[in-house]
């Protein structure tokens, strides 16, 4: 099963996960940019479900800035962790619960439970048949409140088709190439875990169907999106980061960037 090859991988990466979003500058801008987004849809306050949270980068995040957090992950390796760090953290108050879980059945909770959900990271990108990706995201959406607003982050396939090109054109003779370029699936086995990989349009369409007003959507790398060094070294000086920064932001909106973008970020609302 699928499920249990993700698993397994989160299970043997947990402190490589928890340190992922901010062991460069590169990293943070997946980090910094989600966040951008959170301040301008989140509700002032309230109850917020990290629905495949990990090891509870952001659940720690929104609990700091005083929203009541639920964190549901479905590797008890993540959540021992964030339990650790929640309990270091001295933000015991604020998580109200670490749940074990997957995001294709949040059956534990009732209709309309949550002020906002967040899905970061790319979860849903775990999720390799489509009906159960359908149903995480009417999950999603069911135990959220009628005009909260939703935040769910996966992993672009076009992007994922440039750093094969950059790093492993010799997968281009494997058969699972063809499955990722034309499906978007992948199976596992070649240094990463089994993963959905998503158009922009595919991304978005996911959600109409299921009646979500799409809000607006962001490519987390933007047009810096694959270019590691470049951006870490461009953080070293202060003037040109800043400059870079205005002009992430002012692009990272575009059709163009979104999906060439690693992540790609949808901000949606029920109705």
């Amino acid at each position: 099963m699928t499920e249990n090859l993700v698993r397994d991988y989160y299970t043997q990466s947990v402190r490589q996960e928890w340190r992922r979003l901010v062991k460069d500058a590169y990293h943070h801008l997946e980090f910094e940019t989600t966040l951008h987004f959170l301040e301008k849809y989140l509700p002032k306050q309230g109850l917020i479900l990290d629905a495949g949270g990990g090891p509870g980068r952001y659940t720690l995040e929104l609990a700091r800035r005083g929203y009541r957090m639920v964190l549901l992950d479905m590797t008890p390796a993540n959540l021992e962790f964030a339990r650790r760090q929640i309990k270091r953290s001295r933000l015991q108050g604020q998580v109200e619960r670490v749940i074990e879980g997957s995001i294709v059945d949040l059956s534990r909770f009732a209709d309309h439970t949550f002020d906002a959900v967040i899905c970061l990271g790319g979860p849903l990108s775990h999720v390799l048949d489509q009906r159960k990706r359908e149903k995480a995201i009417a999950e999603l959406s069911r135990v959220n409140k009628p005009g909260a607003p939703l935040f769910v982050s996966v992993m672009s396939r076009l992007s994922v088709m440039v750093i094969e090109l950059m790093i492993a054109p010799h997968e281009f003779e494997e058969p699972f190439f063809k499955s990722l370029r034309d499906q978007g699936d992948y199976f596992g086995g070649f240094g990463f875990t089994a993963c959905h990989f998503f158009l922009p349009e595919e991304f978005a369409d996911a959600f109409r169907s299921q009646g979500i007003d799409i809000l607006e959507m962001a490519g987390l790398e933007g047009i810096g999106s694959r270019h590691n060094k470049k951006i870490n070294a461009l953080a070293k000086n202060e003037l040109r980061w800043r400059v870079w920064l205005e002009t992430h932001f002012q692009t990272c909106t575009h059709p163009a960037v979104i999906g060439m973008s690693e992540h790609m970020l949808l901000v949606g609302k029920k109705v």
